[in-house]
């Protein structure tokens, strides 16, 4: 079963999403907040969300601000956006703050479900004009984080973390992940959380970017 919240401050766009989401997933349970005091309310009572899909421009939004928030509330919950914003600049800012895909509301409902489908894989998802136009903005990003990643910070990391990372870094899910170390989705999204503030990154993406040559077993032999 995939938890997801949808906070959106439109009854008819929540509406929307929510059909698009139970056709695209075939187990779904679909939360709804309408403003950010009931969104941050919502992830904070359910520590079992897989997945947030979040307007910036609800009652009450600070823009980047709430998602930062967010981000520091469940750091190990991926966080889509969803929004009318076509500002490039905006969008890119939206993945540096934290969140690990941008979705127009003028997309289609396949598009959307294509997208929540990637990105609940583990994979970023960004419009395919933004990509295009913005390749050379977003690839030093990611090779900056890339070498934030350390050596010294790898062994930081318990074995545990580090079986947990070597697993994120190969595309698995946490639903994967639990069943593969034999332990529940909650703690390996406590781990996830861990591994993010160990490593000084805001997401899972930006974690395992560059970590594809990594021999997880010569951390692991400790």
């Amino acid at each position: 079963m995939v938890n997801i919240l949808v906070a959106d401050d439109h009854p008819l766009f929540r509406e929307a999403v929510s059909l698009v989401l139970n056709t695209s997933l075939e187990e779904c349970n679909i939360l709804e907040a309408e403003d950010v005091e009931q969104t941050l309310a919502m992830i904070q009572s359910h520590d079992d969300l897989d997945l947030i899909l979040l307007d910036l421009n609800m009652p009450g939004s600070g823009g980047l601000n709430t998602l930062l928030e967010i981000r520091n509330i469940a750091p190990a919950v991926p966080v889509v956006i969803i929004s009318a914003e076509t500002n490039r600049k905006i969008i890119l800012q939206t993945i540096t703050y934290g969140a690990v895909g941008f979705v127009s509301k003028s997309s289609s409902k396949q598009e959307i479900g294509n997208a929540i489908e990637q990105i609940l894989e583990g994979n970023v998802y960004l419009p395919a004009d933004i990509i295009r136009a913005d390749t050379e903005t977003v690839q030093p990003k990611s090779r900056q984080h890339e070498a934030q990643i350390s050596s010294e910070m790898l062994y930081t990391l318990t074995r545990k973390q580090l079986l947990v990372l070597k697993a994120m870094a190969m595309g698995s899910s946490n639903k994967q992940i639990a069943y593969d170390l034999n332990i529940s989705e909650t703690t390996v999204k406590s781990h996830v959380s861990a591994i993010l503030k160990k490593l000084g990154v805001h997401n899972r993406t930006q974690a395992v970017v560059g970590l594809s040559n990594v021999d997880f077993d010569q951390y692991l032999k400790r």
